[in-house]
């Protein structure tokens, strides 16, 4: 096999290597059945232990209260924001930290009233709010929408935001990367492809209350509200079977590292490493401000674009790669999800030295 990169991109993102080797050994032949996971039929014997063995491991890894449960869906992040307000209702609350909680939030509008109760914009969305912080939550909002972590400016709330209504969280690029308490969501959705699988896969997870009851508009398609799809388990169309079985080896492979809070002390021990390194250098300065910075995605730049530049391309010579800023704040990023391995963030924190 030939050397692996030392894979920083922001999603679709690296995954374990023994969740890749257990994917290529099923490939063609999964245990000794004779077909490969891709061939199956999403509603044969072979398939349902795969199905139920996913939902059942990311259940685990979150202790999950009775009064919630795990969907696979499609479409992303970016459908459950229009599912989001077509099954609670318009007039939501939003929390506006970047780019997909703006985006999150003009979807809502589309459906009826919206609420931006507070915005970073002012800074560049360097920042996100801190316990503490007020947000002007109007009474009698459906739901309080946030982003947890938002990938394109490094930052991340280090707590769950508290409301007198309703809860719900894109938790798309931190999701599997510490322990969470359900408990106050009545829903919350991540897309696959950061942490969790392959891109393709939407797992959300909801309080049974809201997946299993709909009391949105008649005219709402069956395939965009939340009970078609829980009274289906997750099958009422034919299901993303590969990416959940990828999904499913993933949860497994966390709870193989000790679970959530094994993961998050490994990812909060070398996001400081890496910080640390930033901040001795003379050359590179993080983004995102220091109560804010993310520890799944780490912004910065040396203040140059041309510079920046060549960074990216010296990285690449050396088998670092996805290492260039998203396009709408430029500069360099460094995604490290769990499946990146230690000894690549410590090969970039030495190249970091060494500019």
């Amino acid at each position: 096999m030939a050397k692996r990169k030392h894979n920083f991109n922001a999603g679709p993102a690296a995954l374990p290597l023994p969740v890749l080797e257990s994917v290529q050994r099923d490939l063609i032949d999964y245990r000794g059945q004779g077909l490969g996971v891709m061939e199956m039929s999403h509603r044969s014997a072979n398939y349902e232990p795969i199905i139920d063995g996913a939902r059942d491991a990311i259940a685990a890894l979150y202790d999950l209260p009775e009064t919630h449960e795990v969907l696979f869906l499609q479409g992303g992040a970016s459908l459950q924001f229009a599912m989001v307000p077509l099954n609670l209702g318009p007039g939501g609350a939003y929390v506006n930290t970047g780019v997909w909680s703006t985006k999150s939030l003009g979807e809502a509008k589309r459906v009826g009233a919206a609420h931006e109760v507070w915005s970073s914009a002012d800074d560049g969305f360097r920042h996100v709010p801190q316990p503490g912080d007020a947000l002007d939550v109007p009474a009698g909002a459906p739901y309080l929408h946030y982003t947890s972590n938002n990938t394109i400016y490094g930052t991340e709330w280090h707590h769950v935001p508290k409301a007198d209504v309703p809860l719900v969280g894109d938790l798309s690029s931190d999701f599997l990367s510490r322990p969470v308490d359900f408990a106050p969501f009545d829903l919350a959705y991540a897309g696959a492809q950061k942490n969790a699988g392959p891109a393709g896969v939407t797992i959300v997870i909801a309080r049974k209350s809201v997946s299993r009851a709909y009391n949105g508009p008649p005219t709402t398609a069956n395939i965009l509200r939340y009970v078609t799809h829980a009274a289906k388990d997750s099958m009422f169309n034919t299901p993303n079977t590969f990416g959940i079985y990828v999904v499913g080896l993933v949860a497994e492979w966390v709870q193989q590292q000790g679970g959530l809070a094994a993961i998050e002390q490994r990812n909060v021990a070398r996001a400081d490493r890496l910080y640390a390194a930033l901040e001795e250098s003379d050359r590179f300065t993080p983004y995102a401000r220091p109560d804010s910075r993310s520890r799944m995605n780490v912004t910065f730049s040396t203040g140059d674009a041309d510079e920046d530049k060549r960074f990216v391309a010296a990285a690449a010579e050396r088998d670092m790669i996805g290492l260039k800023g998203h396009r709408s704040v430029g500069g360099l990023r460094a995604s490290i999800y769990n499946a990146v391995p230690d000894e690549a963030v410590d090969a970039l924190i030495d190249f970091i030295a060494g500019w």
